[in-house]
């Protein structure tokens, strides 16, 4: 059996709403809910009132991955702005409390403490895994319940090395080893390849952890990495790897980075005449824009949701925000408001009081157990509160992403 803590000692971390400009850095932060003027009074006279339960939202509104950050912060918004609209939680309002931590470990660290002492029940956050990593060791001196919409890292919410489950914190996302041995088992079993080589940028979590599992599955199922290359964040010439890759004859290549450099590297692996398939993770949801048709034929990757799929969510984020929603860490941020929504409605059928911690045990305890009707998929939480649901496989038509089949 899994040990669970519900404390840990805070560690040091490896390694949208409509208008940012509304949205502060840890220097304050922006209170709002969906059904009235009323709800987005001051923190303090609110919880006086007794009238509205304090979720915070955290992740990056500005820097390089604010891309994701805003998509989280828009989609999780969105789902508690239709809870308040249709009444709220037991007759209260969900006051949403979100901060801008930069994209920076400590800044989110910061943030967490000032929503804590502001009075949040729950989190939803982070977005990136070394932020996340560092607000999940901090969260557990709170046993403050924790869902991130999109951190993939393992060590998230389980820590391998002591066997030990972290109590509060969940995930509607799936994990870095999950997609890295989802993808291999696609390209042998599905694609049928049998030679592959990777590249990969060195020292991040994500990265990494994504190009280990799927190694080591390729290559348990019967296939031959015949490459893996490594590059250093800020690079932007991969030539050098991907012309060793070219002279080792791989059918695909695995690429498991975020879309920035995907787009270099695919138009770069054109340029040297590399023209087998890329194959990628969630990573590559953006891509749209920084690749051509010709270089993502019979390329696919793997991601939580196809454009789509839920037209009343996607219909819903128009009107909400005045534009489509721009990647699948929007979906991913209404489902993980959804789980905390969840559990908060659990501890208000017990009468518990918001923010207590009897409140916030019972949020956690109603997570483990309950079964979560997102728009990602219907899912449970498996012993290491990972979600157990399929994977959406997606191809390009043209450019564009498009769903291939769950798998």
């Amino acid at each position: 059996m899994k040990k669970m803590i519900t404390r840990r000692q805070f560690m040091a971390a490896a390694g949208v709403v409509a208008a940012a400009s509304a949205l502060t850095a840890c220097g304050g932060s922006s209170a709002s809910t969906a059904a009235s003027s009323a709800a987005g009074s001051t923190a303090g006279s609110a919880a006086a009132s007794g009238s509205t339960i304090k979720v915070g939202v955290l992740g990056p509104m500005t820097g390089d991955v604010s891309v994701y950050g805003l998509a989280v912060i828009n989609g999780a918004s969105l789902y508690m702005k239709q809870v308040n609209a249709d009444g709220g939680v037991n007759g209260k309002q969900l006051e949403i409390i979100t901060m801008d931590e930069q994209g920076d470990a400590t800044q989110a660290v910061t943030c967490f403490t000032k929503m804590c002492d502001q009075g949040i029940t729950a989190l939803v956050g982070d977005v990136t895994t070394t932020p996340t990593l560092a607000v999940a060791a901090e969260s557990a001196d709170y046993n403050m319940p924790m869902v991130t919409a999109s951190a993939t890292a393992e060590a998230v919410t389980y820590d391998a090395e002591t066997d030990t489950v972290n109590a509060n914190v969940f995930r509607a996302t799936f994990t870095d080893p999950f997609q890295g041995i989802k993808m291999a088992d696609y390209a042998y079993k599905k694609l049928g390849y049998t030679k592959a080589a990777v590249i990969f940028l060195k020292g991040a979590d994500y990265n990494e952890g994504l190009a280990e599992n799927f190694v080591t599955e390729f290559e348990s199922l019967g296939g031959t990495v015949v490459d893996q290359e490594s590059y250093s964040e800020g690079d932007v010439d991969f030539k050098t790897q991907l012309t060793t890759i070219l002279g080792k004859g791989p059918e695909v290549v695995f690429c498991p980075n975020y879309y920035q450099d995907v787009g270099q590297i695919l138009a770069q692996a054109e340029s040297i005449g590399l023209n087998v398939p890329f194959l990628g993770g969630d990573g590559w949801d953006g891509l749209e824009g920084y690749a051509t048709a010709d270089q993502l034929k019979d390329a696919y990757f793997c991601a939580n949701y196809a454009k789509g799929s839920n037209p009343d969510f996607e219909n819903a984020y128009k009107a909400e925000y005045g534009e489509e929603y721009p990647n699948g860490f929007a979906p991913l941020g209404y489902d993980a408001a959804m789980t905390v929504v969840y559990g908060i409605k659990a501890a208000e059928e017990q009468g518990l009081e918001a923010g207590s911690d009897e409140y916030k045990q019972a949020v956690i305890d109603a997570i483990a157990g309950g079964t979560i009707e997102g728009i990602t998929g219907t899912f449970t939480f498996d012993e290491h509160h990972n979600p157990v649901k399929q994977t959406a496989i997606l191809c390009f038509d043209g450019a564009t992403p498009v769903l291939k089949e769950m798998f």
